[in-house]
């Protein structure tokens, strides 16, 4: 059954009730549904899904104008950014009437399309906008991911200012939706300080993104947010820590038949650290997993440079924290 059926047919007695028109509650709970159906990983497959789901809707319906904003995101993961500003242009053309919320969504997408196709700067007002008007509609969830769009794009300077922001909101939510955003945020401000230096407040806010996964029930996340944390006991200086998490992230990832090279990266640093010739293995495994990583090439060539040396063998890589 589609997330329309779902949603605006209920069976009372054998008839079946049908909402004709969006109500600002009826359109969130639809948008919490279509939201469910994401992967993230699989944004080609997500795409096709959010597809079928937006066949039997009216053109212009509030419903289906949420829809096209989730076909755009899925479009610009799969960095069709051309494609995902066209699919927002025809939403744009029917936000006049349209609830705020749908409003809401498309300032949402157009920032993250900005965003990740290298233009945060055009991004930002478009997150503020977004921000501002889901504080107005009370739509919690969609405010604390603009807020944390905005602890992303915004100029670095300011971008622990947002995700403090960001995280003041969800902690202090009763929207159980917006508090599952405690744990990507407390994740973003853990490697905000990662990239300031300051490891042992990176390493903090790891350790508590850890059981906010475990909370959410998503495996995958909780492999990251462990990854995570090795990583900044790596840069502590806490090397057999982080070489125990890593190993052992390397050997579940490989009985899952999933080889991870952000491991393999990880163990080949450790190494390096520790002045051990296992670096040029590890750097080796590596490099043949992540060197077509589409996003380590647009966004740090230089790591991938480094894995290549490494695995060669080069003597010249020192330690990075």
């Amino acid at each position: 059954m589609s997330i329309r059926s779902l949603l605006i047919a209920t069976a009372l007695g054998g008839v079946v009730s049908v909402v004709h028109a969006a109500t600002p509650a009826s359109l969130a709970q639809f948008s919490a549904t279509l939201d469910a159906q994401w992967n993230y990983g699989k944004p080609a497959e997500s795409e096709a899904r959010f597809r079928r789901e937006l066949a039997p809707w009216p053109a212009g319906d509030p419903q289906a104008l949420v829809i096209a904003t989730q076909i755009a995101r899925s479009q610009a993961l799969q960095r069709q950014y051309a494609a995902a500003h066209a699919t927002l242009d025809a939403v744009a053309a029917k936000l006049h009437g349209a609830p705020s919320h749908v409003r809401v969504r498309y300032l949402l997408e157009r920032g993250r399309t900005f965003n990740s196709s290298g233009s945060p700067e055009r991004a930002v007002s478009l997150f503020v906008e977004a921000l501002e008007l889901a504080q107005c509609n009370d739509d919690a969830f969609y405010a604390v991911d603009a807020a944390h769009m905005l602890g992303i794009a915004a100029p670095v300077a300011v971008r622990l200012d947002w995700n403090r922001k960001a995280l003041a909101m969800a902690e202090q939510s009763s929207d159980a939706r917006a508090r599952r955003w405690l744990a990507p945020l407390y994740n973003n401000i853990g490697h905000t300080w990662l990239e300031q230096g300051d490891y042992a407040q990176a390493l903090d806010n790891f350790r508590k993104a850890l059981p906010a996964y475990e909370q959410r029930g998503d495996p995958e996340a909780v492999r990251v947010a462990r990854w995570s944390s090795a990583r900044a006991q790596r840069a502590l200086g806490a090397l057999d820590d982080a070489e125990r998490t890593q190993r052992a992230l390397a050997a579940e990832s490989e009985a899952a038949g999933a080889p991870d090279g952000y491991v393999y990266e990880e163990l080949a640093e450790i190494a390096v650290a520790r002045g051990d010739p296992a670096a040029a293995p590890w750097a080796a495994k590596a490099y043949g997993l992540l060197k077509d990583d589409p996003d380590l090439k647009a966004s740090a060539p230089a790591r991938l440079d480094r894995l290549s040396q490494l695995a060669s063998g080069a003597k010249t890589a020192t330690a990075k924290p």
